[in-house]
């Protein structure tokens, strides 16, 4: 079934390195970033209006907060992201010491915590974290040692997260308790074929879909780990996908030109762009972050 599917590019953005698609219930458009660009794009798939603001610097996700907004990661810290204004304003330094590294994948929990990942910008360093930032906007450190992390998301229950390893290949699995604790970490799967793990989202059923970061696909994998579907797309750089409309039932993609040569950009003209297909299963709606970040602890745990 999925085989049949055909992806159609809904906007030629053009991004350097497209990231973080994710459904913004509040406004019913599709929200992303282009990291190097170091834009945020909006989308509405109802009206193909079409809006993008330059952020503060490299952003790595945008995610719906409960005040309307956006709880963006940007080099240096998380921002809170004003529609009505445009407007960025710095709510948490994040590895302000650590001036080779920036965020780049971002994920909002069943309780309205923050989970977050970040990775050496050079790729080459395991300086890359997990970090989580509870209701009390107090940060901590849930794992380490990622020289690029990517794709945090959660079973539908809400006692799974996974999270990507993307240069070894490896998605892990970890039991999720309800104070955010991580424990049993393992192997979830890990990727066969050409491409590298990166951006995920989770659908009704409990499947986990991977972007596929120079695999030209997204693919679909069971409660257990195995790849029981595949979605092709027209470039290679897959990194991120979200289920989106009212149905939750269509999946926006973000894509990337970078590392494409002059010669694979003119094989790959769509690359950068955002994509759109419906999906045979429903996705799971987006939770809106809710952490105070008015008593956001900056000392890090």
């Amino acid at each position: 079934m999925m085989a049949s599917i055909v992806p159609e590019c809904v906007w030629r953005v053009d991004a350097t390195l497209g990231e973080g698609a994710v459904w913004h219930a509040a406004s019913r458009c599709v929200v992303f970033v282009d990291i190097k660009g170091r834009r945020l794009y909006r989308y509405d798939p109802d009206t193909d209006v079409r809006r993008s603001w330059i952020a503060p610097g490299q952003i790595g996700f945008a995610l719906p907060s409960v005040d309307g907004g956006l709880v963006c990661g940007v080099q240096g810290g998380l921002y809170r992201f004003d529609f009505a204004r445009g407007t960025f304003s710095r709510a948490l330094p994040v590895e302000t010491d650590r001036q080779g590294n920036r965020l780049n994948d971002g994920y909002v929990d069943h309780t309205g915590a923050l989970w977050f990942g970040s990775m050496d910008d050079a790729e080459r360093e395991p300086s890359g974290q997990l970090y989580r930032v509870g209701l009390d906007g107090r940060l901590s450190v849930r794992d380490s040692g990622y020289v690029i992390t990517n794709g945090p998301t959660a079973s539908p229950d809400g006692r799974t997260l996974y999270h990507t390893d993307t240069l070894q290949r490896v998605v892990y699995a970890f039991d999720l308790d309800d104070d955010g604790s991580l424990g049993r970490k393992r192997v979830f799967t890990s990727i066969e074929g050409t491409g590298y793990p990166d951006g995920m989202a989770v659908d009704e059923e409990g499947c986990v879909w991977v972007a596929l970061f120079g695999g030209g696909r997204i693919e679909r994998f069971s409660p257990d780990g195995r790849c029981i579907g595949r979605v092709e797309l027209p470039c290679s750089n897959i990194t991120k996908l979200a289920f989106g409309g009212d149905d939750l039932q269509t999946v926006y993609a973000t894509t990337a030109r970078k590392g494409l040569s002059d010669e694979a950009l003119q094989k790959e003209p769509l690359a950068g762009g955002l994509f759109a297909f419906r999906a045979p299963v429903k996705g799971l709606s987006s939770t809106e972050c809710a952490v105070d970040f008015s008593a956001a602890k900056t000392g890090q745990s």
